[in-house]
């Protein structure tokens, strides 16, 4: 590892916005933790970086557990020795469906990954952070559209996210005294293999069911290159990168 090379961690990184993050931040030669619950999908993202002359980690986690957790930072602490910058990145959609046919089950599931497992992770990147030389990183989180305006049939995804506004407020706050710069992007209708139903029809909040537009998501990887890049002294609280023409702005 360079003396100056910079270390990030993406999680969720085996497939989708992780995996394009991953891959444009070794690009720009990051040294990129790799985090995911499946080791096949992390080991191809790694494989893709190295093509690209990227480096890279690969530890599979999940984030959902904090002993998992714990193991996932003390493996980067001892690979490398600090962290950079933090992409909160791995969540899931439940199943669409009304609020009342939702199970406490299913409520839970989405609970514990979307949104402790940004606890947990973020918590563990303020433990180590605040102890590193030179002192202090970056943590970013994926918010959504859904952070601010929900889809039908979407509660447990919706509440997660805009319970994780909350979440990096708190971390912006908390974090100034240990120079941790939170901030969180807002994605809207990024084309990955998650979203390839938009392009066949979504239920829309009048009943109706309409194709959406959808954006290269080569446009959020290099977003989040750009709030990487940023010094500790400046940071993008909140950034929205959508498709221009989604159904957002006038939702409802």
């Amino acid at each position: 590892m360079a003396a100056t090379q910079r270390i990030a961690m993406v999680t969720g990184a085996g497939s989708g916005i992780g995996k394009h993050a991953a891959l444009a931040l070794m690009r720009e030669g990051y040294a990129v933790v790799l985090a995911g619950r499946r080791r096949e999908p992390l080991e191809q993202t790694a494989s893709e970086g190295r093509q690209a002359g990227g480096s890279s980690l690969v530890v599979p986690a999940d984030v959902s557990d904090p002993a998992s957790v714990r193991d996932l930072f003390a493996q980067t602490r001892a690979a490398f020795g600090r962290l950079d910058v933090l992409f909160n990145n791995a969540g899931i959609f439940a199943r669409p469906m009304s609020l009342e046919e939702m199970s406490y089950e299913q409520w839970q599931s989405a609970v514990d990954i979307n949104l402790t497992g940004v606890f947990l992770c973020t918590r563990e990147a303020f433990l180590l952070m605040k102890d590193q030389h030179p002192r202090g990183g970056r943590i970013i989180n994926n918010g959504s559209i859904s952070a601010h305006a929900p889809r039908p049939h979407a509660v447990s995804y919706t509440a997660t996210k805009h319970a994780i506004t909350g979440l990096t407020k708190a971390a912006s706050l908390d974090g100034r005294k240990y120079d941790i710069a939170c901030g969180q992007i807002d994605i809207g209708n990024a084309a990955t293999d998650m979203t390839h139903g938009m392009q066949t029809g979504m239920l829309q909040a009048n009943g109706s069911v309409e194709p959406e537009p959808t954006m290269d998501v080569a446009h959020v990887a290099r977003a989040i290159v750009y709030m990487a890049s940023l010094p500790l002294d400046a940071n993008v609280q909140f950034m929205t990168v959508m498709a221009t023409k989604m159904p957002f702005v006038g939702r409802g």
